[in-house]
């Protein structure tokens, strides 16, 4: 099938939700993809930091193939031992204590707001949940409400009650909204959607502190940045504050839709037999295809990677930036870097898919590399000569 063929049949028949880019994408290997003419491109973008591994990861590939011929699916009425194999790992490298699987970050971030409230309430809490403003947790109607940012409630009301948004890295703001009816403050420790906008070290630190002056649970929500990301297996890693509960989603299956929530013990109690569950979440298939995912993250030490090209890309940027002026602010942590513009970036991505690299604008004026962790410094230095390519092309001196 070829790029129109797809175009023509699409708008007949699915909903008309994405802004579709003109390019129809058929195989990918490492940082790289091809198209339906052959073309080539690097890919920074990465499925929006899904793909940390590149596209089909051997690892991933083959525990895929296998499970795929052994056992598809089974409900978790049973036990799965890829999900308990994937519980192990994930448990060891972290300091939470019992883990549930999902199928999405949505999912993951409902089923945390879930446990939040059923604590909250064994503990004579409310069920209120303070959010960040510019936050992104998800499209339910209650992972809407959740979320900072106003264009993703509108045309959705009557929205869920219980939520308070706040001013992000701003713990004074925090403090004012706490009273009896908060169970829960819940926070990106690098927010995705909002920017790329990495929250303040002393930030979390005091939120965990008043947290537990109130004794209300602290949620990170690292369904983007978590799983190696920031320079560490899990985001809260690279701050030293640990939360109570974690959403991970994204990079979590090296592709495969696979999402879960990780608590402390005396969090997960709250849960008890038939308060939540999934058909879906945690089966084989998704769970062999993660385990391989996290397990050649770990075994490739590929969060210290994503460390040391996260500073070669910011040092390459910064570098740039003081030869343009339409460059207000390079910030990020590890391999996920925002480069933020003097006005609106969204013409920027098709520039820079011309010449054959594939990126994404954030928050309007943001665009964001979130690539691959294995990616090379000659493909970061390529996607970084094409971005500046585009900005000198597209952006206007007028500002």
């Amino acid at each position: 099938m070829d790029l129109e063929k797809a175009k023509e049949i699409d708008s007949k028949y699915h909903f008309k939700i994405y802004g579709r880019v003109p390019l129809l994408l058929k195989k990918g290997k490492g940082s790289r993809v091809w198209d339906s003419e052959g073309k080539e491109y690097v890919d920074v973008l990465a499925g929006i930091a899904v793909n940390s591994l590149g596209h089909c990861h051997p690892n991933v590939v083959d525990a895929i193939k296998n499970q795929a011929e052994k056992l598809i699916h089974c409900t978790n009425i049973y036990f799965i031992e890829p999900q308990v194999k994937l519980e192990k790992i994930l448990l060891e490298n972290c300091d939470m204590d019992r883990v549930l699987f999902v199928n999405s970050g949505t999912e993951a971030v409902e089923s945390a707001m879930k446990l939040a409230r059923k604590w909250g309430g064994k503990h004579g809490k409310g069920g209120g949940i303070i959010t960040m403003e510019g936050s992104f947790h998800g499209r339910s109607l209650a992972c809407v409400t959740a979320t900072g940012q106003k264009k993703y409630r509108k045309g959705f009301d009557p929205l869920p009650q219980g939520f308070k948004l706040v001013p992000f890295n701003d713990i004074e703001a925090v403090k004012d909204a706490i009273d009896d009816s908060i169970c829960a403050v819940m926070v990106e420790p690098v927010q995705g959607e909002g920017g790329i906008v990495p929250a303040e070290e002393s930030y979390l630190k005091k939120l965990r502190k008043l947290c537990d002056e109130h004794n209300i649970l602290l949620i990170f929500d690292e369904i983007q940045c978590g799983m190696g990301r920031t320079g560490h297996l899990f985001a809260y890693q690279a701050y030293t504050v640990v939360p109570d509960i974690i959403t991970i989603a994204k990079a979590l299956g090296g592709g495969f839709p696979i999402g879960a929530l990780l608590a402390k013990q005396e969090v997960a109690d709250a849960f008890e037999k038939g308060d939540h569950g999934t058909t879906f979440g945690g089966n084989p298939l998704a769970t062999a295809a993660a385990y391989a995912s996290v397990s050649t993250l770990i075994n490739d030490n590929l969060p210290k990677r994503a460390q040391n090209m996260g500073t070669y890309l910011m040092n390459r940027l910064k570098k740039e930036m003081k030869s343009s002026h339409h460059i207000k602010e390079i910030r990020g942590k590890g391999l996920m870097v925002g480069i933020v513009l003097d006005q609106k970036g969204k013409d920027i991505v098709p520039a820079m898919m011309k010449q054959k690299v594939l990126s994404n604008c954030t928050a309007n004026n943001v665009i964001r590399f979130v690539p691959p962790l294995i990616i090379t410094e000659e493909d970061l230095d390529t996607a970084v000569t094409v971005l500046m390519n585009a900005i000198n092309e597209v952006l206007s001196d007028d500002n």
